[in-house]
């Protein structure tokens, strides 16, 4: 980084590491990311902490976001126009098929619920605005992952130590993932039972911007047990049909 780079741009980037760490990172990881001395790093994080942005864990020696971050990140979910965009077809998702339904964007290998919207009985659930769940496990997430180039995905899961499991269920392995995403690319949505919660069962479809990027997924998710097996595809097809609304909207 040439030394004429405004501090703002630097600070910008340094979170932007972070944000993209599963944790607390010693400072040297820092320097060397944004290609900063040593001794401007430590000057940078000493503001940022100042300011709430960073916290530093004297113990281990690292460095993550702070609170200011996360209240910067949670103004974004409540303000961000995608909200506005899918928050209609949401709400007139709910009303015609009678079950819970989320918006959900990848972040690493994370899926993060941006909006859910509810019929007047909903099923408890563990999803909720801001909620994060492995990718892997999700509707959502597979509907995303499915739409990335193939070398991202390997990039993202390069060892069986970056999968999670929270029942008996799910991928386990890159080959595993790579199979389920196959298949669920090819009937254009993607199913997950009892992956995050025995029971519980979701459908989804995700929605891309103009180069065909996925952008974000919505999906429907339900008791396993109140929707025959016979009448998911028509839940999977209407789940399919507001991503794809979506999508025309993205494009303007």
């Amino acid at each position: 980084m040439s030394g004429n780079v405004p501090a703002s741009t630097r600070t910008l980037r340094v979170l932007t590491f972070l944000a993209t760490q599963p944790g607390p990172v010693p400072m040297e990881r820092i320097s060397s990311a944004v290609g900063l001395p040593r001794s401007s790093t430590y000057h940078l994080l000493r503001a940022m902490i100042d300011e709430g942005f960073v916290v530093h864990l004297p113990e281990e020696k690292r460095y993550g976001l702070g609170v200011a971050a996360f209240e910067i990140g949670s103004a974004y979910l409540r303000h961000d126009p995608l909200e506005r965009l899918a928050r209609p077809l949401l709400v007139q998702l709910v009303a015609e098929v009678g079950q819970t339904a989320h918006l959900g964007v990848l972040h690493g290998r994370e899926l993060v619920y941006l909006l859910k919207e509810q019929p007047p009985r909903p099923v408890t659930l563990v999803t909720d605005v801001g909620v994060r769940l492995p990718a892997t496990l999700t509707a959502s997430g597979r509907a995303l992952l499915a739409e990335l180039p193939p070398a991202q995905v390997r990039a993202l899961f390069p060892s069986p130590d970056a999968f999670v499991r929270r029942t008996d269920r799910g991928p386990a392995t890159l080959t595993q993932l790579r199979r389920l995403l196959a298949d669920e690319k090819r009937q254009g949505y993607a199913v997950e039972d009892s992956f995050i919660s025995p029971g519980v069962t979701s459908v989804a479809s995700a929605a891309v911007d103009h180069a065909g990027h996925p952008v974000a997924a919505i999906s429907v998710t339900f008791r396993t047990d109140a929707v025959p097996v016979s009448d998911r595809h028509l839940l999977a097809h209407r789940t399919r049909q507001a991503a794809t609304a979506l999508t025309r909207r993205l494009h303007g």
